[in-house]
């Protein structure tokens, strides 16, 4: 082997360096997890909360509008 090729990672990566399949799932979900995770933490803070109430307080309007024009136009 020439001196300026360094040796690829023991184990995790073959004679021409390319990672085991094993190597690249994990790495995959370690991704995921840490993403999956983030996202959970994400929810459960204050500024969270406060959108889901707001959001939800939204969507009860929009249905009470819409059953509003729908009797209207019933009516009508």
């Amino acid at each position: 082997m020439p001196d300026d090729i360094t040796p690829a990672p023991e184990g995790d990566y073959n004679d021409t360096g390319v990672p085991s399949f094993d190597y690249v799932r994990d790495r995959i979900e370690g991704r995921y997890a840490t993403a999956l995770g983030s996202t959970e933490l994400a929810g459960e803070t204050p500024e969270a909360a406060a959108l889901e109430k707001k959001l939800a307080e939204r969507d009860k309007a929009a249905k009470s509008r819409l059953e509003e024009i729908r009797r209207s136009l019933r009516d009508g």
